[in-house]
């Protein structure tokens, strides 16, 4: 079942995957990217830095060894055909969910959530998405292509309609995607997560699927992402809102859009190891 070739899983990831309640697994894709590759080697590259924190989180008093949390691996995608590693993704989404676990994926590119939010829907039919994200990724296309990490969301849109897509933090993109959230097919929040109560008590207890593209953070914070945005939210402000939607009922989730190596401090795979290990716990509140 396992395409891993490392000897190393997440730290503290360590229960079978029959035992398990969350299971991780990395989709180490970026093929439509539109400006600087690299997020391919974020999986990997997270598990083999996540020896340098802890598993306790003092924002959540919780430790993810709590938790039965399985490390599946990463997925051998082919780099040249979206349509095939899309279709990885979903059929190992659809394993997991079948097993009645909650998949956390980790990016690459953000295209990679789409396979996923499908196989949740399929099971959840009243899915709602938060999107935390510089980014809107609602472009009808790019480049005349429709599969897109910037057109991801409005391919989540295509399948779930109107009123059950909440984003924060968005602050880039063209005219034409703000003006169509507007028109009332997304509930968008600009720069920040100042609407974030009002969402979790509109979605109550309906299934949610949460992704988070990491450059919804300031690239002072995170410089290791292909598309860094100025204006972004801080690491703290981050935190403050997992803990908010940790009150909802999350049944899968993605980390997305690391790029290692364009920060060699590796302060930005730190952090990016930091934030798995709080949604972990979010996923188990």
């Amino acid at each position: 079942m396992n395409n891993n070739t490392l000897s190393t899983k997440f730290l503290g990831c360590d229960s079978n995957f029959s035992a398990a309640d969350i299971v991780i697994f990395g989709a180490p894709y970026d093929g439509t990217t539109t400006f600087r590759p690299g997020t391919r080697f974020a999986p990997s590259t997270m598990r083999m830095e996540s020896i340098g924190i802890e598993t306790y989180s003092p924002y959540f008093d919780a430790d993810i060894t709590d938790f039965q949390v399985n490390d599946y691996g990463d997925l051998d995608l082919p780099f040249g055909s979206p349509e095939k590693a899309l279709k990885m993704i979903s059929e190992t989404s659809k394993i997991i969910f079948d097993s009645n676990k909650k998949p956390l994926m980790i990016g690459g590119e953000h295209l990679v959530s789409l396979p996923v939010i499908e196989q949740a829907v399929k099971k959840y039919p009243d899915l709602k998405i938060i999107h935390f994200d510089a980014h809107t990724d609602l472009r009808e296309d790019y480049l005349g292509e429709a599969l897109s990490h910037s057109s991801v969301i409005r391919r989540a849109w295509d399948i779930l309609g109107d009123n059950r897509i909440w984003q924060f933090g968005i602050r880039s993109g063209t005219r034409e995607e703000f003006y169509w959230s507007r028109e009332g097919h997304t509930n968008m929040c600009l720069y920040n997560f100042d609407t974030l109560c009002t969402a979790v008590k509109e979605i109550s207890d309906s299934p949610v699927y949460l992704t988070i593209d990491l450059d919804v953070l300031d690239p002072s914070n995170f410089p290791g992402t292909g598309t860094p945005e100025a204006g972004g939210v801080s690491f703290t402000d981050l935190i403050t809102a997992l803990k908010t939607v940790s009150e909802l009922n999350i049944i899968g989730a993605d980390i997305v859009e690391l790029s290692p190596h364009y920060d060699h401090s590796g302060a930005s795979t730190a952090l990016a190891c930091k934030v798995l290990r709080e949604v972990i716990i979010t996923m188990s509140k």
